[in-house]
């Protein structure tokens, strides 16, 4: 039987890692967001932000890590699969800093399909930056349109998750694909 493969998506501070977390929580298969390692790496490297000053490294790298978790999602025992951001995202972020990127990236989004995708709106009575969150609320806002616009490009339905408390936002998710 094929892995269903899920997204959980939006931009910084929506509440994704709080959806993640339930769902481990209770068991599910989750694999997390890599750009909190690769930044993390950067660092150690001497690099503050290295999305800010080297956008095209730090995407190459979310994008061998993406893939990674897309084809290890294969190999595991399980029928469900919730990803913290997908391949797409990459995308999204380089149109939002309006960088180009080379074919390698659409190919990607393109021949790495998933199973759905549930968006997370900008909440602003949950947002925070943290140090390598650098994006100001106006900036999600933006970033949230990109994601938007890019999944849809690539004929992804986005699936929005309402406001709510975390529990209720996991429920909704696993309402709504039926587990």
């Amino acid at each position: 039987m094929k892995t269903k493969r899920i997204v959980i998506t939006g931009g910084p501070g929506t509440g994704k890692s709080s959806v993640i977390n339930a769902l481990t929580e209770r068991g599910f298969t989750c694999l997390e967001e890599i750009s909190r390692e690769v930044t993390l790496e950067a660092k150690k490297q001497g690099i503050d932000q290295l999305f800010l000053t080297e956008p095209l490294r730090f995407s190459e790298a979310l994008l061998q890590g993406r893939l990674q978790q897309y084809h290890q999602a294969h190999n595991l025992s399980t029928d469900t699969v919730f990803f913290d951001r997908g391949i797409p995202d990459i995308v999204a972020y380089m149109d939002f800093a309006k960088l180009n990127y080379p074919e390698d990236f659409t190919k990607a989004c393109h021949n790495h399909p998933y199973d759905a995708v549930f968006i997370l709106k900008p909440w602003k009575a949950i947002y925070k930056t943290d140090n390598e969150r650098y994006e100001n609320f106006e900036d999600a806002m933006i970033i949230h349109k990109h994601l938007v616009n890019t999944y849809q490009s690539y004929n992804y339905q986005l699936i929005d998750v309402p406001f709510d408390t975390v529990e209720k936002r996991t429920d909704y998710i696993l309402n709504i694909i039926h587990i």
